[in-house]
């Protein structure tokens, strides 16, 4: 039994009041098809608003523990919740509900850090910075065109977030273990209740989403902790080049060394992006090859979720921190922007001038010595095109992060009044 139940009994602490509100729907469900009375409905819906739980290890999850306690108070009348439902499909609708908050308070974060990050390129659209290409020196960039890239970045994640909340906007409630049951239940009723866009249809793949639909949330989570770790590792590798300059409360010092300023929250960031992959790794491999329904196995997947969704919501709270305390050392990016980096625009002005490129390239690459330095801001204010450092379009990005910020606080909005006209 201990083997078999690891830690579920902790991990349920978090899905507790879904649980709750998915049985007061229950409930009223069973009342409306008339396999609970109203008198009946109104004392479990009152145990179910006050009960206090805590869920011991012999419990094994929530589910139980909450059924042990309605019994406790009401006696036979709380054995009747669990009339035409299963823990599967119960566990199932915690761990939708659960994954929707929790993806829209991911997509608001992932927001505001890319808001952030624009309005960081907005001060320094005219700030040269060296491009850099197999970590050597190549173009004339910019502070700007960098933070602007992972604002696009999050943006791109936003989209992933979307996705995976319209796969588990989907009521599993009433599938039972994966078979339906011989009562004219009404999925349609609870679907809504709990705020559900619609009914997830085919019982049995609702078991066979087990896994499926956590591995597309994880991956979601993990695009978010791409970009955090990349611009980690950016930040790290920019601070120590004397580009910006962390703030004092995200580094750290040596035990040996009082000179040092480490940045550690970020290095732990780039691991934590790594784990997060991991997470997605295992769910995919243990949900692979299982038989049709419900399988123990899929036990594991919520681990794996939970700690995904406290890693990226973590992270992007730090990087907010991170951001919002950098300081950019114009200066020393400016002077950093050296002659043979405007070898390649040297090349496009004898392309422009008439001269076939692959001509061109071999007599600057001939002559790179006598490539002189050009003032850097004129330089990258003068490529106009789209996405250029001279026409970022930061304005565009910021506007698309308005409306996710937007559509993300009305959906916050959305459920939250659903679930507390159920738990209220």
């Amino acid at each position: 039994e201990e083997y078999a139940t690891g830690n579920d009994y902790v991990l349920d602490k978090a899905l507790i009041k879904y649980d709750i509100a998915g049985s007061i729907a229950h409930a009223e469900m069973l009342a409306k098809i008339g396999i609970l009375k109203k008198a009946e409905l109104i004392k479990l819906k009152k145990a179910l608003k006050n009960v206090k739980i805590t869920i011991r290890k012999e419990d094994e999850d929530a589910h139980t523990a909450i059924e042990n306690a309605l019994t406790k108070k009401l006696g036979s009348l709380g054995k009747k919740i669990h009339t035409a439902r299963s823990r599967n499909d119960q566990v199932l609708v915690d761990l939708r509900l659960y994954s929707k908050d929790l993806l829209l308070k991911v997509i608001e974060k992932s927001a505001a850090v890319a808001n952030m990050l624009v309005k960081a390129a907005e001060n320094n659209k005219k700030t040269p910075l060296p491009g850099y290409t197999h970590t050597r020196k190549a173009m004339p960039s910019s502070i700007a065109l960098w933070y602007g890239a992972y604002a696009e970045s999050l943006l791109d994640d936003i989209s992933c977030l979307k996705n995976a909340f319209k796969l588990n906007d989907q009521c599993p409630l009433g599938s039972a273990a994966g078979y339906g049951v011989n009562i004219a239940i009404d999925r349609q009723f609870v679907a809504k209740l709990l705020g559900f866009k619609k009914v997830q249809n085919n019982v049995l793949y609702v078991q066979n989403s087990k896994g499926k639909i956590e591995a597309a949330t994880i991956f979601a989570l993990s695009q978010v902790m791409q970009s955090l770790g990349k611009l980690a590792n950016d930040i790290i590798w920019f601070s120590e080049l004397g580009y910006i300059k962390l703030a004092d409360n995200i580094t750290t010092g040596s035990s040996i060394m009082p000179n040092k300023k480490n940045p550690d929250a970020l290095e732990i960031m780039r691991a934590k992006a790594v784990a997060v992959s991991t997470n997605l790794t295992a769910v995919n491999n243990i949900s692979s090859n299982l038989l049709s329904g419900y399988n123990r196995d899929q036990q594991l997947v919520k681990e794996y979720l939970m700690k995904s969704f406290e890693t990226t919501l973590s992270s992007l709270e730090v990087m907010l921190a991170v951001i919002a305390g950098t300081k950019v050392d114009k200066e020393k990016c400016a002077s950093a922007i050296t002659n043979e980096m405007f070898a390649t625009d040297k090349v496009n002005e004898l392309v422009m001038a008439g001269m076939p490129f692959r001509e061109a390239y071999r007599k600057v690459a001939a002559e790179l010595e006598k490539i002189t330095k050009q003032d850097a801001v004129n330089n990258i204010m003068s490529k106009k095109h789209i996405g250029a450092t001279g026409n970022l379009k930061l304005e565009l990005v910021k506007n698309l992060l308005d409306i996710e910020n937007k559509k993300a606080k009305e959906e916050i909005k959305r459920l939250n009044e659903a679930m507390d006209k159920i738990v209220k």
